[in-house]
């Protein structure tokens, strides 16, 4: 393995940084039942705070046109701008709620493959005087989740109109949007987030597929809090063309296996991007960042959140980048449900520290835009990662980089009286107190705890593969003094096959203890080799144990070939998570080169300092980082699986259940 496929230091701490915060309470993505409202139009109408407002319909209608006679009309053969129809509007059974954080979907069929997507039209039940602005449309290969193709929101002009016998304006909803291009298959369309101005809630017409001339129709549908409901009036918009190409789907996905899914597939939107970790905040939602994606091409900070077993991701601020915060590596969560997180911009290009806040009140589309403030501006090379907070509501983080010899820092930013204060609590030499720090959190004991990538004795890393480094790391603790911050060196790393080089992702359990990985490809000899042909060790797992006041150090599981497959393989360890039940999880993973083709490997295991079981296995290096929840779900992004070009492939959000 060359230097330059190890993961970017700065990039994996932030992810792995995650984990530190997992107690810490985060904000919640909003709830379904903001202002009581229920799933349905005619259960709106029997409400008094409805009711009354339909007694009276306004009589200003949009003239009829020709697309809302096509939409009545009995449809004959599909017209040659249309892939599915599910039927004309009937606007009198009953309508579903799109917005309010209720999700609306339905199924359709396509008939051929290299179909493309151009748009749609839908029946919608609006109170009298509401126009539809815009809608959320996502295109899924499940209800309300899968594989996503496609994930917008989608202006949308209202057509024709007419009143129903319950007061409700029914109407006639086109939107066009370049859409992805599908092969022939079964497809979810799902709509939510429906935007008026007044924040009225939006119906989609139910139609039960009377009429449709579909392949495959009538559909199936459903609503996220009630399950299978009869099916919507709508059509799918687009240009089919018969092909015998195949499927664009990458084939780095895992394949299907117990326990595991896919919660969310960042598919075309966001094609060049990848994922951050996840943080798991104490209500189960989940939530990370995407570097480059975003409305303005500058990062996006997205939730996701579980309602009746289904998961539902939003995007929650697009950050703008320039001075402003852009390009975020990450969030943790922090006090009062607030999330925090570093990005680049700011005056000196020293990157900042951002805070993201849910909106104060309820609001019309439950998922509403969130606040992000920037807190703190670096005028050095000081800081940059933000990691966990304390029981005080400080903030602690490194910077691999900078501090007073150029070897790395760790810092702390302390509320003030009307903003934060920094205080760099320890500057690295890069000496025998380590260098470049990697991995930093705050400790059962209120102690700092921490790895750095370089330092420790001068020469003492044998057979390093990496030539010009002659270091290989260290573990260490930073304890508060009266005079600053104490660093004590838990342990100096060697490179050989009893520990390995490189120590990262450490995490600590509910005893103190605290665990991490190293790299090491046992030569023949017995030390570490930079010939990765023969590999006998891959991995290891250590962990660092305190007893009688002094603290000793333990190999407690080593990667060996064959835990993928039966073959000679370059696998290292990326990530370890415990649950509450104090079991250990880590996430693995690499290539066999130089036997005439390459295999690739991922997986995610389940450790202990004698054994292992894998949970998740997948055919390349795709779990980087994982994060547990408080009933012992898993989480985590990936860096390949997803819609497009196999190798820019776009990433996606896990879960694994045991």
């Amino acid at each position: 393995m060359h230097r330059e496929q190890f993961p970017t230091p700065l990039f994996r701490v932030i992810s792995l940084a995650v984990i530190a915060a997992l107690s810490i309470t985060a904000a919640a993505i909003p709830s379904l039942a903001q202002n009581s409202v229920p799933p349905t139009a005619v259960q709106a109408a029997k409400m008094p705070q409805y009711a009354s407002r339909l007694a009276h319909p306004s009589k200003r209608l949009l003239p009829e046109t020709s697309a809302m006679q096509r939409a009545k009309a009995r449809r004959g053969p599909l017209d040659s701008d249309d892939i599915y129809d599910n039927g004309p509007i009937n606007g009198n059974v009953d309508a579903w709620t799109m917005n309010f954080g209720f999700i609306t979907s339905d199924s359709f069929n396509i008939a051929s493959n290299q179909s493309q997507i151009t748009g749609m039209n839908f029946g919608a039940w609006l109170f009298p005087g509401d126009t539809v602005s815009s809608v959320e449309v996502s295109i899924t290969a499940l209800e309300n989740g899968g594989t996503s193709y496609f994930d917008q929101t989608v202006n949308f002009t209202q057509g024709s109109c007419t009143v129903n016998q319950l007061g409700f304006n029914v109407c006639t909803e086109t939107g066009s949007f370049n859409g992805p291009t599908l092969n022939a298959g079964t497809y979810w369309v799902n709509l939510q987030n429906a935007s008026v101005p007044s924040g009225d809630p939006v119906y989609w017409d139910e139609n039960s597929g009377v009429g449709c001339q579909g392949q495959g129709c009538p559909s199936s549908a459903s609503e996220n809090t009630v399950g299978s409901i009869p099916s919507e009036s709508f059509t799918i918009l687009g240009n089919g063309t018969t092909t015998t190409s195949t499927s664009t789907f990458s084939n780095y996905c895992p394949a299907p296996q117990s326990g595991f899914r896919e919660i969310h597939d960042f598919g075309l939107l966001h094609e060049y991007d990848t994922p951050s970790d996840v943080v798991v905040n104490q209500t189960g939602s989940l939530y990370g960042t995407l570097a480059t994606a975003g409305q303005y091409g500058a990062g996006l900070l997205y939730g996701l959140g579980q309602r009746a077993g289904h998961w539902f991701y939003s995007t929650l601020y697009s950050f703008l980048g320039g001075s402003n915060p852009g390009n975020p590596y990450g969030v943790i969560a922090g006090p009062q449900g607030a999330l925090y997180g570093s990005a680049a911009g700011g005056p000196n290009g020293y990157g900042l520290i951002y805070k993201a806040t849910p909106p104060p009140n309820a609001c019309a589309t439950a998922l509403c835009s969130w606040d992000v403030t920037t807190i703190y501006e670096f005028t050095a090379s000081d800081g940059f990662g933000v990691t966990a907070f304390d029981s005080a509501g400080n903030l602690y983080g490194i910077s691999e980089g900078g501090g007073a010899y150029g070897a790395g820092a760790v810092y702390e930013l302390s509320p003030s009286q009307g903003g934060w204060t920094e205080k760099l609590l320890y500057s690295f030499t890069g000496g025998s107190d380590g260098g470049n720090p990697n991995r930093l959190l705050v400790g059962l004991d209120g102690n700092l705890y921490g790895t750095t990538w370089s330092g420790g004795i001068e020469g003492y890393c044998i057979n390093n593969p990496w030539g010009q480094y002659e270091w290989c790391g260290v573990a260490f603790q930073l304890v508060p003094s009266a005079g600053g911050w104490t660093e004590n060196v838990l342990y100096t790393f060697t490179g050989n096959a009893d520990d390995g080089w490189g120590p990262n992702g450490l995490i600590q359990d509910s005893q103190g203890n605290l665990y991490g990985v190293t790299t090491c490809h046992e030569s023949p000899s017995g030390g570490c080799w930079d010939d990765y042909s023969y590999p006998e060790v891959s991995g290891i797992i250590f962990v660092l144990s305190k007893s009688g006041g002094e603290w000793g150090f333990n190999k407690y599981h080593v990667y060996y070939a064959g835990e993928c497959v039966d073959e000679q393989w370059n696998v290292t360890y990326h990530a370890l998570a415990t649950d509450a039940g104090g079991n250990l999880y880590a996430s693995a993973g690499g290539v066999e080169e130089g036997v005439g083709q390459e295999y690739y490997c991922g997986i995610v295991e389940k450790v202990s300092n004698c054994c292992f079981s894998t949970l998740v296995s997948g055919a390349t290096d795709m779990f980087y980082n994982l994060t547990s929840d408080a009933i012992g779900n898993l989480y985590g992004t990936t860096n390949t699986c997803g819609f497009g070009n196999p190798q820019r492939t776009t990433g996606m959000v896990w879960q694994y259940s045991p």
